[in-house]
């Protein structure tokens, strides 16, 4: 770089406070791809999170006051029996908001994947099926009532085995939260990440470009004026980085989306990303280029300050 050429990119950085101090091409250098790798894994690790997240929103308050009345009886005959004084005995207690005797058919259906089809009981080698009743409450299922509903039962069904769904699907709320919480933290890691990442560009760039200026604060330039320089120069870096990024991460997301769709599970499908959530993961780029440029321009005054 001449000396003429230095002197008008001082001149031009003391007059209108802009100067290519950075002469590069955008999205030629390898940080607007680092930049694009680390949006577009925030970006799918934040929609997983709010997917975990709304899956377990969505089936706590589903099964918040489910009950689940299982007929353990080996013979047929008497299970049905059973099946039907427990309904008639619960449906008069209070607090009951609904109440189903759950069909044969559909408890084949449920096992049917296990088990297979052509089950009879006539054979006498069926392995027995107990009988289902499921009950709403309108207030959560507290030990309380669900000690009411045994005494209520017991006495006309005593092979009877009375659960609270939320108790038994206790573990998978606790595993899915865990998971919730690690996709969280790694949304921050990566934060990190790409802050340290902007960091180290932003030193390599001061070094590169320590002559030039040198001699533009010589000039008149101002701290200010050359940190405003390498924090733009970051910020478009960043902004198109985010945008190659956000348009990966969609790709992803939708892929994967399909593909958890079609196994047609209740807790996938309450997991469905809502507007608020699209939202969030479109910020994620406008986010990452907010905090590049925060770093970049607090890196280059503190290195300025200790320059000169």
């Amino acid at each position: 770089m001449s000396l003429r050429t230095l002197l008008g990119g001082g001149r031009r950085l003391m007059g209108r406070g802009e100067a290519e101090l950075i002469p590069q091409g955008r999205m030629s250098g390898p940080m607007p791809w680092v930049i694009a790798i680390m949006v577009a894994m925030t970006a799918i690790a934040l929609a997983a999170g709010l997917a975990l997240g709304n899956a377990v929103s969505a089936a706590r308050a589903e099964i918040e006051g489910g009950v689940t009345i299982q007929i353990v009886e080996p013979r047929a005959d008497l299970r049905a029996k059973q099946a039907k004084r427990a309904v008639a005995a619960i449906k008069d207690l209070p607090g009951i908001a609904g109440l189903r005797l759950v069909p044969q058919t559909e408890l084949d259906a449920l096992i049917e994947p296990w088990l297979g089809t052509g089950i009879d009981d006539a054979t006498g080698t069926a392995i027995p099926i107990p009988a289902l009743i499921d009950v709403r409450l309108d207030r959560q299922a507290t030990p309380a009532r669900l000690a009411a509903m045994e005494q209520a039962v017991m006495p006309v069904a005593p092979s009877a085995k009375i659960d609270a769904q939320s108790n038994w699907l206790k573990p998978v709320f606790d595993a899915m939260v865990s998971l919730q919480l690690l996709a969280m933290v790694l949304v921050g890691l990566l934060a990190l990440a790409l802050a340290a990442a902007v960091l180290l560009a932003a030193r390599s760039a001061l070094g590169a470009n320590r002559d030039t200026i040198e001699i533009v604060h010589l000039l008149g330039g101002t701290d200010a004026q050359v940190a405003r320089v390498f924090q733009r120069s970051i910020g478009y870096d960043a902004a198109g980085g985010g945008a190659v990024g956000l348009v990966l991460a969609m790709v992803v997301i939708f892929a994967l989306g399909r593909r958890f769709a079609g196994l047609g599970a209740g807790l996938v499908d309450n997991g469905a990303l809502i507007w608020s959530d699209w939202l969030l993961l479109a910020l994620v780029p406008l986010l990452a280029t907010l905090l590049a440029m925060v770093t970049a321009r607090l890196t280059v005054m503190h290195a300025l300050r200790k320059m000169l």
